[in-house]
């Protein structure tokens, strides 16, 4: 059964854990969910997106991914969302339908992005023929131009959609538009949540009415972001924007590094100790070093003494 409650708050997007021959390794897993919840205060995980290297697996790996996190996640975990945005609408349907079988709480859409949707329109029918293989998991549109290239408005998106999906949930929503996310919501229904995607400019969102964050700096930052959103909800800017300013400070110095995705898994790795091994090519694999002196800069900006006002 998919979860009742209306997934809020942090939601870490998960690494994909490999081995250093670059196969995915299952048994990361479970010990990752435990760090998650115990040293980070994250409950909720996006899994198989941008941050799981999701385009860079196979159908077959996305499914045994998506059933040992739903596995290992049950009785710790409050909300399993698995990302099954693909290409392909078969395999989108297919992983759709995996997710229901393995009773996945929720399941997410990004928009297909070599044969691009042209308008609000058919990204919409695409998403409808998604969600119907799995018509009782509550579903979100999965929103990041920067990487689909798709420019798609999500406020034309959304237009009647509760009415053509009727499993529709929200939206993650990971761009800068900040307008756009505005307007997304305004139009909000009670049963949406709308959840915002650049970690750097999460106070802006949660100004703005976001319900909910889902990042990949989650994953190490959780326990500091949960006091930035316990923070501005109860009215004291002047913490969640040390600790806004803190977090972009921490990407500032880690963009001299170039900060992918495979400098953000090593960081992951030297942060929590886990065993997630390096990315799948193309991404290059980050220099341990790089990461190390990343984690330096967290320890002095997040941890010194100086710098213990949050």
């Amino acid at each position: 059964m998919a979860a009742a409650k209306k997934p809020t708050g942090l939601v870490a997007a998960t690494f994909t854990p490999l081995t250093t021959q670059g196969e995915i390794n299952l048994t990361e897993i479970g010990p990752y969910i435990d760090y998650l919840t115990q040293k980070q205060g994250v409950h909720n995980i996006f899994v198989n997106g941008t941050t799981g290297e999701s385009m860079s697996l196979s159908v077959a790996e996305r499914k045994k991914l998506a059933e040992e996190w739903c596995s290992k996640a049950k009785g710790k975990m409050e909300h399993v969302i698995v990302n099954v945005g693909c290409l392909s609408l078969k395999d989108s349907q297919e992983l759709a339908r995996h997710a229901a079988e393995i009773k996945a709480d929720a399941i997410a859409v990004m928009a297909p992005f070599f044969f691009k949707p042209s308008n609000a329109d058919m990204l919409r029918m695409f998403l409808q023929e998604v969600a119907s293989a799995a018509p009782t998991l509550p579903f979100y549109y999965y929103h990041i131009p920067s990487l689909t290239g798709v420019n798609v408005l999500v406020r034309d998106l959304l237009e009647d959609i509760q009415n053509i999906i009727p499993s529709f949930r929200g939206v993650k929503f990971s761009g800068t538009d900040l307008m756009d996310f505005g307007l997304c919501v305004s139009y909000s229904q009670p049963t949406w949540t709308i959840f915002y995607g650049v970690d750097e400019q999460l106070l802006s969102a949660l100004v703005m009415g976001a319900q909910g964050a889902v990042g990949s700096t989650y994953n190490y930052l959780g326990c500091h972001i949960n006091k930035l959103v316990s923070a501005f909800e109860k009215g004291d800017l002047v913490e969640a924007r040390t600790i806004q300013f803190k977090l972009q400070e921490l990407l500032k110095y880690a963009n001299t590094f170039g900060f992918d995705l495979g400098v953000n898994k090593q960081l992951m790795i030297q942060l929590s100790g886990l065993s997630l091994g390096p990315p799948r090519l193309p991404v290059k694999p980050c220099p341990p070093a790089h990461a190390l002196s990343i984690a330096q800069k967290f320890q002095s900006i997040f941890l010194s003494k100086t710098n213990q006002s949050i």
